[in-house]
């Protein structure tokens, strides 16, 4: 071989060399050193699942499971990855269009960007989760259904205490960035749900699913020894005795207003109605986007929960406090008489006026709810000259109301409570009010009776028939006693303190004691006596007002009445309030609270008065101004249904016809009558504006001429 051939093939050599020691320099690369392409075939080949942990479970007091858990299914999507689909084939077993489906595309990659999965439909319905799991091969990784526990609830009852989850948005991510929550994680909302959410919530796990060339699922990969397990919540114990809460739901049928039960020894609340209610299981499911905006959009708000969140002049009922204040403050003794003669005359305009003119000491004028009595103790109050002026004393009756649990928080374990309102110097003082030094007793001389500017929750109200039958102390009212494997974040310790806020003889206590049993046994109250019982209670009727194109218009009053039983060792302090019932506190809400007493302590009613378990129940007393509300809005609904038929019809005649020669709206609907079938409604006039006033709304308008019981 030539000199020449041989450095020709060395030449041939080296390269072939230097050619093999690249490819095999980027075989290690590609394969050891860079992790791209392993990543790539690794997103093709397993699958990465959230592993979401059952919510801890929450029982009643007699340990029923109040509060359980089912699975169900979210199709998941990664943007990114459901490219080259048939997308048209893919809406129509979502039973969507495309413009829905790029809408949630869109706003997946909004919330979570194109490479995480995000839920593209939550909890599938049956029918569409069939479909979906035969045909999810087509859509290659870009899709996945992801298996997730909700709530099911067996008694069907506690919607306003339970609360309800919802999918964490990116303002909930923002207020909890420490605590792992990632898009598309659901989340307790409202009640204990919310309140106990770190408990409840349990800790999610992680699992590696192999799949197929088609994404079709095989089996754990590498038998499930890189998964990790999800850790159940804990469970919850409440004081929730869900028979009498399901009671308490039925009696308030086709009414507004609440319940509220307490056991006075511990604080825990027994039972917490708020009506109209709903169905908690009603914001489960493939439905609950549209079920929320019914509930939304309804007129009796329901859910408001009105035990925490509506605020009331709770009428004859503050009377037992203002007898409290009058004895601490030594103005009026238990034989302390005032006569009447059907009027408080001590403005001089004879308001507030009274039913049954007479003369009364302490306990008669509680039993028959003597306005004109409690007018006379507060303005003794007021007035006392141990104060140096109006400001001192009534800054002193503010700390009384303080103490009795009265305008704040009271810090219930339910959340969106409300303060309430007791008005202070400074609230008068206020020049849009009356201004400093133009206003005395007389300006608010209502007050004394529980009406004008005093606003109190449900829960305040049940709260201080608690601290009046423990003569002085209370438990600051709470659902949940205790928590599975312990409090570990401390969500129980304000609940474990009793308070005595003032120092009250209990003689004191005896006296505004003898006055409840009095209501019950030959005042107010009489008509709503337990059996066997002896019950301690007061009746309020409460005067409120809407405004109504700008003016104030008197509404029907509303039921009022508060108690607790036994008064020896008292087990239960309840109140309930029935809006716009237009009848007495003993007419509605006092027999309501004696069939709840009645079932809490003999754990049943008597067969002689289911009748009146059923009258209560089936009673309407749905407020006028309501109800036409609710008129109102049904009607939109049905002209806005019989628009959207006009519309379908108007497009099944053009799709038969294709003709540009189409008929009109306007000729369907003749069409229509002449069919004997009735037309879309024009749109309706605009009603009135009307404004109501929530129960909870301070106002300057004190009515002084009103009858209470």
């Amino acid at each position: 071989m030539s000199v020449f051939n041989q450095s020709r093939s060395r030449i041939i050599l080296l390269i072939f060399g230097v050619t093999f020691i690249v490819l095999i320099g980027q075989l290690f690369y590609l394969q050891v050193v860079s992790g791209k392409y392993r990543q790539m075939a690794d997103e093709n080949a397993i699958l990465k699942k959230t592993v979401y942990p059952p919510r801890g479970l929450v029982f009643d007091r007699h340990r029923k499971a109040i509060l359980n858990n089912t699975l169900t299914y979210d199709l998941m999507i990664t943007p990114a990855q459901a490219k080259g689909m048939d997308t048209a084939f893919f809406c129509k077993l979502m039973e969507i269009d495309t413009a829905e489906f790029r809408k949630r595309v869109i706003t997946a990659i909004i919330k979570n960007s194109s490479q995480k999965p995000s839920i593209f439909e939550a909890s599938l319905s049956p029918q569409k989760y069939a479909r979906i799991q035969e045909n999810l091969w087509r859509f290659q990784n870009g899709f996945y259904v992801q298996e997730r526990p909700i709530r099911s609830y067996p008694f069907e009852a506690g919607a306003n205490i339970f609360g309800y989850l919802g999918e964490v948005d990116t303002n909930y991510l923002k207020r909890h960035s420490e605590e792992g929550y990632v898009s598309g994680d659901y989340a307790g909302m409202t009640g204990i749900e919310s309140s106990y959410e770190k408990a409840l919530m349990g800790q999610r796990g992680v699992q590696y699913l192999i799949k197929d060339n088609f994404s079709r699922i095989q089996g754990p990969y590498e038998n499930g020894t890189l998964d990790v397990p999800a850790v159940a919540g804990s469970n919850l114990y409440t004081s929730l005795d869900i028979e009498l809460q399901k009671l308490g739901e039925k009696l308030m049928s086709n009414k507004v207003g609440s319940i509220v039960a307490i056991d006075p020894a511990t604080g825990g609340i027994i039972a917490m109605v708020s009506s109209p209610t709903y169905n908690p299981g009603y914001l489960t499911g493939s439905e609950r986007r549209k079920h929320f905006s019914e509930l939304y959009s309804d007129p009796r708000k329901p859910l408001l929960n009105r035990a925490v969140n509506a605020a009331y002049s709770p009428g004859s009922t503050f009377k037992t406090l203002q007898a409290l204040v009058g004895l601490h403050e030594g103005v009026i003794s238990t034989s302390t008489t005032f006569s009447c003669n059907g009027a408080y005359h001590g403005c001089g305009n004879g308001k507030p006026k009274c039913l049954d003119p007479g003369t009364y000491y302490l306990k008669t004028a509680i039993t028959h709810s003597c306005n004109t009595y409690f007018a006379n103790v507060m303005q003794r109050v007021i007035d006392n000259r141990k104060y140096p002026n109006i400001d001192s004393s009534l800054r002193t009756w503010n700390r009384y109301m303080s103490g009795f649990g009265l305008g704040h928080k009271l810090g219930v374990d339910v959340p969106t409570e409300r303060a309430g309102f007791i008005p202070t110097p400074e609230y008068f003082n206020k020049p849009r009010i009356y201004g400093p030094g133009r206003w005395n007793f007389c300006n608010f001389v209502s007050m004394s009776i529980g009406q004008g500017e005093v606003n109190t929750t449900p829960i305040q109200v049940a709260n201080e028939m608690a601290y009046i039958a423990n003569k002085g102390w209370y438990v600051i009212p709470h659902v949940v006693d205790s928590i599975e494997g312990g409090d570990k974040f401390g969500l129980l310790d304000r609940f474990r303190e009793r308070l005595v806020p003032l120092d009250i003889p209990d003689s004191i206590f005896e006296a505004v004691h003898d006055g409840m049993q009095g209501v019950m046994e030959s005042g107010t109250g009489r008509g709503a006596q337990v059996p066997g019982v002896v019950v301690c209670g007061k009746t309020g009727t409460v005067e409120n007002y809407a405004k109504i194109n700008g003016e104030l218009v008197k509404q029907p009053n509303h039921s009022f009445f508060a108690a607790f039983a036994p008064r020896v060792n008292p087990k239960i302090a309840i109140m309930c309030v029935v809006e716009n019932s237009g009848r007495f506190g003993g007419t509605y809400a006092a027999p309501i609270v004696s069939l709840m007493i009645e079932k809490y302590i003999n754990d049943t009613i008597a067969a002689n008065r289911k009748p009146l378990e059923e009258r209560m129940a089936s009673t309407n007393l749905i407020p006028p101004l309501m109800m036409k509300e609710i008129i109102r809005m049904d009607s939109l609904k049905r002209n806005r249904e019989a628009e959207r038929e006009l519309r379908r019809e108007l497009n099944n005649i053009r799709d038969t016809l294709q003709t540009e020669d189409n008929p009109s709206a306007e000729d369907v609907k003749i069409e229509k009558t002449r069919d004997g079938r009735k037309p879309a409604d024009t749109p309706a006039r605009k009603a009135g504006p009307k404004e109501m006033i929530t129960p909870g709304e301070t106002r300057r308008v004190n009515p002084k001429d009103v009858t209470r019981r």
